[in-house]
């Protein structure tokens, strides 16, 4: 191949094409590049020609610092990033330190301001008129709805991974609508079936109302832990001559317990923090956030801190004594394994 000047820049002789209709009468034929096309091609093959020169030449950024075009990301230099963690961690903790702190006020019906510490308050916690019957109710009422939630939710989430049936897919959609409504239609509706069937509203609505929205949270929940799960161990336990019964609770519950124990301390989570789904059908009955939130048009009493900074607490400790489990199995399985 032949390389000639033309246009003040080098060209390439295309040879001429034989055997084709239409082609040039032996003319060859001249493809001429531009003068920055020539410059780039010439730095391209000095680059080539060199060992390792491709590569640095390739990495080399197009353009200077303010070439157009460009992305440039956010960067937090120094102590940016810090600090807006801290600033954001600061803000979400404020509320739960006011309440905390104010658990040990020694303050009488509004605990508003500070007037002095005392423990009184955690000792004796049901002083306060309506807070240990509010907190018995929520805890009543959260226990009964994350047990029929998970038994139910678990039950439809393996029939919509291991079965098919009519309807699947419009099933699969309509456990997710209690998730997309908003609660206060939800609530309302409810309250108006409720009232429509004659039903008096007392804690048993309470538990049917929590029961459903509950039971499409414990669905996906469990659901996700389905389908990961390899249906070869169940064939390999009916391979042993094990019965249905026995497979599931042997091979199958051991393996979906994870996901379980998730789907029911998330069902017991909503549940006892709900207010607005609990007002519309509770009827004359009290639960400790609709205790709260009554109390606050009169002053919060130090009681209801510190029930609330005690549940807290609990969390945190759950929270903790899991991951330190965790850890230790996931430690005793690397130390076997080692």
């Amino acid at each position: 191949m032949s390389a000639e000047s033309v246009s003040g820049g080098p060209s390439w002789t295309k040879p001429r094409a034989r055997g084709v209709a239409g082609a040039d009468s032996g003319a060859p034929r001249i493809w001429s590049l531009s003068a920055d096309a020539a410059a780039g091609a010439s730095t391209l093959a000095k680059a080539t020609a060199t060992p390792g020169g491709s590569a640095r030449e390739l990495e080399a950024p197009v353009g200077g610092a303010g070439a157009p075009g460009r992305r440039r990301g956010i960067r937090f230099r120094g102590l940016g990033l810090p600090v807006y963690t801290a600033l954001a961690l600061l803000f979400l903790l404020i509320p739960i330190a006011y309440t905390f702190v104010f658990s040990f006020n020694n303050s009488g019906k509004l605990n508003i301001a500070w007037q002095g510490f005392t423990l009184d308050k955690w000792t004796n916690v049901c002083a306060a008129q309506g807070v240990c019957e509010a907190f018995a109710n929520s805890i009543l009422v959260g226990v009964v709805a994350t047990v029929l939630a998970t038994a139910l939710g678990t039950a439809i989430a393996i029939a919509l991974v291991r079965y098919r049936f009519r309807a699947r897919s419009a099933i699969s959609l309509l456990l997710f609508l209690p998730m997309a409504t908003p609660e206060v239609v939800l609530g309302a509706g409810l309250a108006a079936q409720f009232l429509s069937l004659g039903v008096n509203k007392g804690l048993v609505t309470i538990i049917i109302a929590h029961t459903m929205f509950c039971i499409s949270f414990v669905v996906v929940t469990v659901k996700a832990r389905v389908a990961s799960l390899d249906p070869a161990l169940e064939e390999a336990g009916r391979d042993l001559y094990g019965s249905a019964v026995a497979v599931f609770w042997r091979i199958t519950f051991p393996l979906l317990l994870p996901g379980i124990a998730a789907a029911a301390l998330l069902s017991f989570a909503l549940s006892f923090d709900d207010f607005i789904i609990t007002n519309f059908n509770s009827g004359a009955v009290d639960t400790f956030p609709k205790f709260i939130y009554i109390a606050a048009a009169r002053g919060i009493p130090a009681e209801a801190n510190v029930v609330a900074s005690a549940v807290f607490i609990l969390a945190i400790v759950i929270v903790v004594v899991a991951q330190v489990t965790r850890a230790a199995r996931a430690a005793r399985l690397a130390r076997l394994r080692g």
